[in-house]
C-alpha cells in the first residue's frame, strides 16, 4: 500500500511541479490563497501545495479560505485536515446557496452562484493580503469548459493556467491543470483528505456532468484525448482559424 501511495503521489507532484514550472504560478514571497470547498479536487490541491511548499527552495506562504454557502455543512473535517498541514482554515462567511435558490430562484443558477463564490473569495484573499488565489481546476475541467463554450457559446476557449485580474490585483492560478480527474481519484484513495457532500439542488445535474459524461466517452475511443488537447492548446495559432478581416486597416 505505502508504495502504491508513493507511486500515484509522485506523479501527481510531479505534473503540477510541471505546470508551476511552466507558467511560473508560484514565485518567492507569494502569499497564496487556496480555495477549499470540502470537494476532492481542492482538497488534493491543498495537501500537493503543502506538499510542495516543504521542497520548494524559496519562501512562499498558503492561506487556504473556504467560503461558507449558507448550507447546514459541518467544515469539522475540512478544519482538521487544515491543521494537520500546520495550516489554519479562513471561513468567509455568506449565503450564497440562499441567494441563488431562494431570492433569485435561479432557472440556471451556475453561473451567477460561480461568479458569487469568486467574488466572495477574491475579497476574503484581498483582506488576507494574498496576491494569488489558486484553484483547483483540472485537465478534465479544461476539456469540459471548452466543449461547453464550443456547444453553447459558440466559443473556442477554456480557462488558462494563470489569470491576472486587475481590478483586484490578484493573480488567478491553476496548479492542477495538467492532472487528470483519474489520477485525483486515485490520490484520495490513497490519502487521507477530507471529501464534504455537496448538498446543492442542481449538484450532478447540469450541463457541465453531460458534457463530462461525453468527454468520458470520446477518451474511451481516442486515448490520447487529453494529452492531444493540451498539445493543441500549446501549439494554437489564430491563423489556423477564421478569424474575421479588419476592413478598415
Amino acid at each position: 500500500m505505502g508504495q502504491k501511495k508513493n507511486k500515484i503521489l509522485r506523479t501527481v507532484l510531479r505534473e503540477t511541479v510541471k505546470a508551476i514550472t511552466d507558467y511560473n504560478l508560484i514565485k518567492a514571497g507569494d502569499q497564496v490563497a487556496i480555495g477549499v470547498s470540502g470537494g476532492k479536487d481542492s482538497s488534493v490541491l491543498l495537501y500537493l501545495l503543502a506538499h510542495y511548499q516543504k521542497y520548494y527552495p524559496y519562501d512562499f506562504k498558503i492561506q487556504p479560505i473556504h467560503v461558507d454557502m449558507g448550507w447546514d455543512v459541518d467544515i469539522t473535517p475540512l478544519e482538521n485536515f487544515c491543521h494537520s498541514l500546520d495550516l489554519s482554515l479562513y471561513v468567509q462567511p455568506g449565503a450564497i446557496g440562499r441567494i441563488v435558490f431562494e431570492t433569485r430562484q435561479e432557472k440556471n443558477p451556475c453561473s451567477l452562484c460561480a461568479n458569487l463564490r469568486r467574488g466572495a473569495l477574491n475579497s476574503a484573499a484581498v483582506a488576507l493580503k494574498c496576491n494569488k488565489v489558486a484553484l483547483a481546476h483540472h485537465l478534465d475541467d479544461a476539456i469540459e469548459t471548452f466543449f461547453l463554450n464550443l456547444f453553447y457559446n459558440a466559443q473556442l476557449q477554456t480557462f488558462s493556467p494563470s489569470t491576472y485580474l486587475d481590478r483586484t490585483d490578484l493573480t488567478v492560478i491553476r496548479p492542477l491543470v495538467y492532472l487528470t480527474e483519474k489520477n485525483i481519484v486515485k490520490l484520495t484513495e490513497q490519502v487521507a483528505v477530507p471529501i464534504i457532500h455537496n448538498p446543492c439542488p442542481v449538484n450532478r445535474k447540469t450541463k457541465r456532468e453531460e458534457v463530462k459524461k461525453l468527454v468520458s466517452k470520446l477518451s474511451e475511443q481516442y486515448p490520447r484525448l487529453r494529452e492531444n488537447f493540451i498539445h493543441a492548446l500549446k501549439k494554437f495559432k489564430k491563423t489556423n482559424l477564421w478569424p474575421k478581416i479588419d476592413k478598415h486597416r
